[in-house]
């Protein structure tokens, strides 16, 4: 199958090299070199992922990508920012806006196409996989939505990240780390102790619907989702 990409860019040298790389790794590409020709790609198209330059003619990204994320129909477009702004500050700023993923320049064309190949299995898998279930708790992947006890849930976002992780592990132990890089992905810069307030924050939601003592702490080790007997 060809994936489209959107690609945005005012540089021309750099969108002409990146066109050819993507071209030659059999990606469809678009091309605008500012965001109101973005924008109009985003009528015409829906692509398959956007690369988005932070700094461009009309606008920054992070304006054009907040614009994006309030159409419905984008609102879960991955998207990869890739920019010269290399500051922490920088890439919290773009992950928080909605970037899925963030990449500095000079890129390395092999990690930007191995990024590339990740956030779009992340994108076209969840959309295949069947209802997961366990103890009262059902998970839709598909529209993301948990219902408990046949009641709806409401969660957060990375709380439902982090309850579809347990439940298509369960029985494995996990520690801090490993659930950073598995859930938050490495990209992401947050501390250790925020697993810690999101794992809390989730269990009193569960016991609020009626499941109790299923997201265990193993004291000095991790948390263990545990499994259905």
């Amino acid at each position: 199958m060809m994936y489209t990409i959107l690609l945005v860019e005012d540089d021309q040298p750099i969108r002409e090299m990146l066109l050819l790389f993507l071209q030659s790794k059999n990606y469809r590409v678009v091309e605008a070199e500012n965001g109101e020709q973005a924008m109009l790609q985003l009528n015409n198209i829906t692509p398959d992922i956007l690369l988005l330059d932070w700094m461009l003619p009309d606008t920054d990204g992070i304006k054009l990508l907040r614009k994006i994320r309030k159409n419905s129909l984008h609102k879960k477009l991955p998207v990869l920012m890739l920019t010269a702004k290399a500051e922490e500050a920088d890439k919290i700023t773009g992950l928080d806006a909605g970037a899925d993923d963030y990449l500095t320049k000079p890129v390395s064309l092999k990690e930007l196409d191995a990024r590339i190949r990740a956030l779009i299995r992340r994108a076209h898998g969840l959309s295949s996989e069947k209802l997961l279930q366990q103890s009262g708790i059902s998970i839709d992947p598909e529209n993301q939505i948990v219902t408990i006890n046949n009641k709806s849930a409401d969660i957060s976002g990375i709380e439902y990240q982090l309850l579809y992780f347990f439940m298509k592990h369960p029985g494995r132990l996990y520690n801090r780390a490993q659930l950073l890089d598995r859930v938050w992905g490495q990209t992401t810069y947050v501390e250790e102790r925020t697993v810690d307030v999101h794992i809390m924050r989730l269990r009193k939601k569960l016991t609020h619907y009626g499941i109790v003592n299923k997201l265990q702490t193993i004291r000095g080790a991790g948390y263990r989702f545990n499994a259905d007997e």
